[in-house]
């Protein structure tokens, strides 16, 4: 299913890119190639490690798979992964549950669209990938007649925790969710108590708060990718203007 074909980045490397959903195994197990790619070949996640070269699990069967695709070399190189309430009456249960206790959102379940396993190609990191997989979100939403898109934000261990420590100090007194929405994690990661050096906003955290999210509540430990987790919620309601316009214009749609 086709959604959307634009210039891509000005950069001359770069033809065209189609966005689109998964409608084949074939084009789910593109997406869990470039996912292992990425997690597993450019990031080291030797958990994930394994000889067929998929990263894959059991919520894939129930989503569905936005692509970004160069449309001169065919290559898959931007994907973002949707739960909607159907597929969630399959599940039982959002993939971010397995680190947060989202009780506080029972009774938003039915209007909820859960994004996750985020991932760009290394060579199509310049904007025009990202920007194409949110306008690929807000077009399942609207489709779904969800009103809060939720997901989670990893930030890599590697440095020990002194990134997420800092990312989470800057954000705490601004983009904490109101106490009605907080979820709190199974695992916590241990914060540390003195104040951080400031750092850098990861793309994918820095495009969730642009378009209005809130951060959930205090990261989670995820030991398999070795990173921490901050729970993502974005109220479409809260879209800013400009960001309406571009994401739910007309003619982005599923």
């Amino acid at each position: 299913m086709r959604l959307m074909t634009v210039g891509a980045d000005a950069t001359p490397n770069f033809s065209k890119l189609s966005l689109s959903l998964a409608t084949t195994p074939e084009e789910v197990r593109e997406v869990q190639r470039l996912r292992y790619k990425v997690f597993v070949e450019a990031m080291g996640i030797d958990a994930l490690r394994n000889s067929d070269g998929l990263e894959r699990d059991e919520f894939d069967d129930y989503c569905d798979h936005l692509i970004v695709r160069d449309t001169r070399s065919l290559q898959v190189v931007g994907t973002y992964r949707v739960l909607g309430a159907r597929g969630l009456a399959r599940t039982g249960r959002f993939y971010s549950e397995s680190e947060f206790d989202l009780s506080r959102l029972q009774h938003l379940r039915p209007s909820i669209l859960e994004a996750g396993r985020a991932c760009i190609h290394p060579d199509y990191r310049s904007g025009g990938v990202i920007m194409m997989l949110w306008a690929g979100l807000a077009a399942c939403m609207r489709r779904e007649n969800a009103e809060y898109l939720i997901g989670c934000a990893s930030v890599s261990l590697a440095d020990g925790g002194a990134t997420i420590n800092s990312i989470y100090r800057q954000l705490a007194d601004e983009y904490l969710a109101p106490s009605e929405y907080r979820v709190t994690a199974k695992t916590p990661f241990p914060l540390g108590d003195e104040p951080p050096a400031p750092c850098a906003l990861p793309p994918l955290i820095k495009g969730y708060l642009r378009s209005g999210a809130w951060v959930g509540g205090e990261p989670a430990w995820d030991p398999d990718f070795h990173s921490a987790d901050l729970f993502m919620m974005l109220p479409l309601a809260r879209l800013e203007g400009r960001y309406a316009r571009h994401y739910l214009k007309e003619g982005v749609a599923a």
